[in-house]
């Protein structure tokens, strides 16, 4: 193993090249979800990510499947009864506005050290990181005694249908990781639930905004009457905004829901604002007596929380009031150890007492793999060999990865605790020497679990 581990870096670098060009030919496939397209599940441009991933894997000399339906697809190499999983994901998110991006967000370019592009860091970056390593790995001539598969989903930044079917159809690894998030790694997730609170809209204000669940919403725009008076009452509470023609824009600050406390929520600020002014509707109410700017909800859930992984997160991720209906869409990280259905059941009978209906939309379950687990120990110490680092422990997160998908699977990078997170924002982009280091613990990592 010394002799191996010691070889890991020249040949690492000696396909890096081919890794970054690997990677600009996925990023310049523009993979958001689209499905109105009848012929593919998510959209043709996610179907030809997937399909050029496994392309860019048979040149490189795994065998490969794709799901005829076009969910999923999946790249192996090794023999054995056993086999480990390298779970990846190839849909992205939105560019966003692009003026606030300083290159093209979908022509991958490399600058002072850094490749930009939207999914550069998640997840395509990472993915092709953990794939190029195991090369380095079979160039070396190492004999895989377990198989290692790679399976590529095309839905994560949305519902995981693709890793449903997954694990409807597939075998499933026995252990593995997701690159899709930050080292040393993570060991426990929170659960998602993400809800609409909705009922008959009985007044005459109609809004729309936000765009995600799972994202602080960083501007709320209203167009009705008594901007005047809305905007002296903003003043007032020192809240920012902007007024362009006939809107007032509230001003937050974006962030993803799972550390919605270092955000802050333009759409609770207006529904402040719209109380504060004489206004009142259901989901003002419940948001002016029970939330206001609490990413933490105490007032509906108490003091919700456990030492594995912190506390509940709540985000009012949208709103919208139509001619019919007031809804408001909420993202809740759940602690590893608190109980769903308690959760559910409370917010249930919130909703019911300010006329609305709580829908579920979406439920991911925790994980929480012990830190005593073989795998925690093997991930751990092939991170500490290689970095040094024998300070960071094992972290929990409100963050949703493909680990939480199947059983004895954590988050195990690709971001290093001195790096910054630019997953979801303008200019997301990696360092190409810390994904470098991050292949060099891919390459140890594999080949630990694969004996």
């Amino acid at each position: 193993m010394d002799n191996i581990s010691e070889a890991f870096i020249p040949e690492l670098r000696k396909i890096e090249k081919d890794f970054h060009q690997a990677l600009i030919e996925l990023i310049a496939i523009p993979s958001v979800i689209n499905e109105i397209d009848r012929d593919t599940p998510f959209g043709k441009n996610i179907d030809w990510a997937l399909r050029k991933t496994l392309e860019i894997c048979e040149e490189l000399g795994f065998r490969t499947y794709y799901d005829p339906k076009g969910y999923y697809g999946y790249a192996e190499i090794g023999a054995g009864e056993e086999m480990i999983g390298v779970l990846g994901h190839l849909d992205v998110v939105p560019a966003g506005s692009q003026d606030e991006w300083v290159t093209p967000p979908f022509q991958a370019t490399i600058k002072d050290g850094k490749m930009y592009g939207r999914g550069t860091q998640d997840d395509k970056g990472p993915t092709l990181a953990a794939l190029f390593a195991t090369k380095a790995l079979m160039k070396l001539g190492v004999t895989f005694n377990k198989r290692v598969r790679f399976i590529f989903g095309t839905d994560e930044e949305t519902l995981w249908r693709c890793m449903n079917r997954y694990c409807e159809l597939e075998e499933i690894p026995s252990m593995g990781f997701a690159p899709d998030s930050v080292f040393p790694l993570v060991y426990a997730e929170k659960g998602l639930l993400q809800l609409h609170l909705e009922g008959k809209n009985e007044t005459k204000l109609l809004l729309q905004a936000g765009n995600a669940f799972n994202a602080v919403p960083d501007t709320a725009t209203y167009t009705g009457e008594k901007q005047a008076e809305l905007m002296d009452a903003l003043d007032k509470l020192g809240f920012s905004y902007e007024t362009t023609g006939n809107k007032v824009v509230l001003l937050g600050k974006v962030v993803h829901a799972q550390v919605a406390e270092k955000g802050i929520n333009a759409i609770n600020r207006l529904l402040i604002g719209l109380k504060q002014i004489g206004y009142s509707s259901k989901t003002i109410e419940l948001v002016n007596e029970l939330v206001m700017e609490d990413p933490y909800a105490v007032k509906i859930f108490g003091d919700c929380e456990d030492e594995a992984s912190g506390k509940l997160k709540f985000n009012v991720g949208k709103i919208e009031l139509n001619e019919e209906v007031e809804r408001l869409s909420i993202d809740i990280r759940i602690p590893v150890t608190a109980d769903k259905q308690v959760i559910v059941d409370t917010l249930t009978q919130i909703a019911k007492e300010y006329g609305l209906d709580y829908k579920e939309f979406d439920y991911l379950k925790s994980i929480y793999v012990p830190k005593d687990h073989f795998l925690i120990q093997t991930l751990m110490k092939v991170y500490q060999e290689v970095t040094g680092d024998f300070v960071s422990e094992p972290i929990s997160s409100g963050g949703a990865t493909y680990a939480r998908a199947m059983d004895n699977f954590v988050a195990f990078g690709a971001i290093f605790p001195q790096q910054t997170k630019t997953e979801h924002q303008p200019n997301e982009h990696i360092e190409l020497a810390e994904m470098f280091k991050a292949m060099h613990i891919y390459a140890k990592a594999i080949y630990h679990l694969s004996r």
